[in-house]
């Protein structure tokens, strides 16, 4: 039997990050009902292999949504950022395949090093509309987000710019070790910046004060425009990496690529635990939301029968309950701080 003194442990455990335990229990309920109904076919590792190796490009404009989501904002170009990056870079690489259809030794660093660049580019565009101009985040990036979405129209006419080398696809789409996806390697090489950026530095202890309020932020003296321009740099470095896996992924570039992902990327964050009006959120709560969403779709298309018009049903349902609990979670600290302060 299970002693007093265990439970209230679990319960001061589950109770120091709800929103992280929950996912837990979301994720291992998933697994272990596809593990009754179709182990076969879920459990392979040429499965996970490909779930690892899909979910990083949305992955990563889910953590530049959680940055500006942080700091009370949010960027809606993400998906336009990570089109006009990877546009742009399919244009280079077109330029820099050879004769014989290979690519130099330098390309693949220099198309890295550049969307990088671009990025950041885009990122200090939608920065500068927030701090200097005041502009509503949501209105910002919705009009930056169009914005970047009509130039690729522009310079592609709407076709796919695919006739560079294979080499690029070739070197992204591999494993390391024959078992770890590149796609993964970037993908937790960015998570763990981000981390140490909001854990360990001073610049994650500002963005979280930034977003509890921004009144006593700058009473504080902190720089509230340039910290809010950095983080929409970081958003659109993010966004720039995940164009550069799609490139890779359908080895091409088009301006409506990754349409539906804005709003997954924001089902993603609210689900992870970030306060929508900011001043909260962790790293691994998100992290663990796009694995559970991941999880969940491919375990939806191993049942033939259910229409993955279903998926959106499924993640707007999850995102509704988890919303209900956190409402009523907040309400009981309510409670509970009102009670200990009639106590005193």
């Amino acid at each position: 039997m299970t002693s007093p003194r265990t439970l209230q442990q679990a319960q001061r455990l589950y109770r120091s990050d709800r929103h992280m335990w929950r996912l837990i229990i979301m994720i291992v309920a998933w697994m272990i009902f596809m593990a009754i109904t179709r182990f076969r076919k879920f459990y392979t590792l040429i499965n996970f292999q490909t779930m690892a190796a899909q979910f990083p490009e949305f992955g990563l404009m889910s953590l530049g949504i959680m940055l500006t989501m942080i700091t009370g904002g949010i960027d809606l170009s993400v998906v336009g950022t990570a089109n006009l990056t990877s546009i742009l870079m399919a244009f280079l690489l077109i330029n820099l395949t050879t004769a014989s259809g290979g690519l130099p030794v330098y390309a693949i660093p220099l198309v890295f090093v550049l969307a990088l660049l671009l990025g950041a580019t885009f990122g200090f565009f939608n920065g500068i509309l927030v701090s200097k101009f005041h502009i509503p985040p949501i209105l910002a990036t919705m009009g930056s987000g169009e914005l970047f979405t009509g130039i690729c129209m522009a310079i592609t006419n709407g076709n796919a710019i695919s006739k560079f080398s294979r080499t690029y696809a070739n070197t992204i789409n591999n494993r390391i070790f024959s078992l770890i996806p590149v796609q993964l390697v970037i993908f937790s090489i960015m998570a763990v910046i981000i981390w140490f950026l909001l854990s360990k530095t001073a610049y994650g202890s500002k963005l979280y004060l930034l977003g509890t309020s921004e009144t006593v932020a700058r009473f504080s003296g902190l720089k509230t425009n340039r910290l809010l321009i950095k983080t929409y740099v970081l958003s659109g470095i993010c966004a720039a990496l995940g164009g550069m896996i799609m490139l890779a992924n359908y080895n091409s570039a088009r301006a409506d690529y990754g349409t539906v992902y804005t709003l997954q990327c924001v089902l993603i964050v609210v689900l992870g635990g970030v306060n929508p009006v900011g001043g909260s959120g962790k790293i691994s709560g998100v992290v663990l939301a796009i694995i559970l969403l991941r999880v969940l779709e491919t375990g939806l298309n191993r049942f033939p029968k259910i229409s993955s018009y279903y998926i959106s049903l499924i993640w707007g349902g999850v995102l509704i309950l988890v919303m209900v609990l956190n409402y009523f979670t907040e309400h009981a600290k309510v409670k509970t701080t009102q009670a200990g302060g009639s106590h005193e």
